[in-house]
C-alpha cells in the first residue's frame, strides 16, 4: 500500500469516526427505528419472526449504511432486545478495501438461538462477527421457510431491505461495540 493509500484510508477512517460520534442517535430514536425495522423483519419472514421468539435476545440494527470509494466504511446503531424490550445499545462498524463505488441502506438482526451465546456476546468489549462468534446467515428457501440446518444454529443473521430479505451478502468483519444512551 502507498502512502497516498494509507492517507486516504486513515482519512476516510476519521471522517467516519467523526461524522457517527455527529449523528449518534438518542435512546428514544433507536427504539423508535428498533421497534419499525422489527415490524419489517416480520412482514418479510414468518419464519423468522417463529425463531425470535424463540430466541434469548435479538440484536436489532435498523439502519447499517454502506458507502464507498475505493476505500469503503459501514455503520449503524441498535439494541439489544431481551423479552422484546432494550436491554443494551450497540453499534456496528467495518471498513474495506477494493472496487466499490457507492453507498447503500440496509437492516440488520441478529437472533441469540441459546443463553449460551447470548452471555458470550454480552461479556465481550467488542465482538467480531466470525471470529467471537459465527453468525449463521439465514436464506428463505421455498415457502418463505428458513433451511433446517441455519435454525438450528446458536446464533443466525438477518439482512434485508425494504425489498425483503437480502442474500450473499456477510456479518463476517463486522465488529458489535455496546455504547451508551
Amino acid at each position: 500500500m502507498t502512502l497516498n493509500q494509507v492517507r486516504l484510508v486513515l482519512g476516510w477512517a476519521l471522517a467516519l469516526l467523526f461524522a457517527t460520534n455527529a449523528w449518534a442517535a438518542s435512546r428514544e430514536e433507536i427504539d423508535a427505528e428498533v421497534r419499525q425495522a422489527v415490524k419489517e423483519f416480520y412482514k418479510h419472514t414468518s419464519a423468522g419472526k417463529e425463531l425470535s421468539q424463540k430466541a434469548a435476545g435479538m440484536l436489532v440494527f435498523p439502519s447499517v449504511v454502506k458507502a464507498g470509494i475505493g476505500v469503503g466504511g459501514e455503520y449503524g446503531e441498535g439494541s439489544l432486545l431481551i423479552g422484546g424490550k432494550p436491554a443494551a445499545y450497540y453499534n456496528i462498524a467495518s471498513a474495506s478495501i477494493g472496487f466499490q463505488l457507492g453507498a447503500q441502506a440496509r437492516s440488520m438482526i441478529v437472533l441469540f438461538m441459546t443463553e449460551n451465546a447470548l452471555s458470550k456476546f454480552r461479556a465481550s468489549e467488542g465482538w467480531k462477527a466470525g471470529v467471537d462468534g459465527s453468525v449463521a446467515l439465514a436464506t428463505l428457501g421455498a415457502g418463505g421457510s428458513i433451511d433446517t440446518e441455519t435454525a438450528k444454529k446458536p446464533i443466525i443473521g438477518f439482512i434485508f431491505s425494504n425489498k425483503g430479505l437480502m442474500y450473499n451478502l456477510t456479518f463476517e468483519g463486522s465488529k458489535i461495540t455496546k455504547i451508551d444512551r
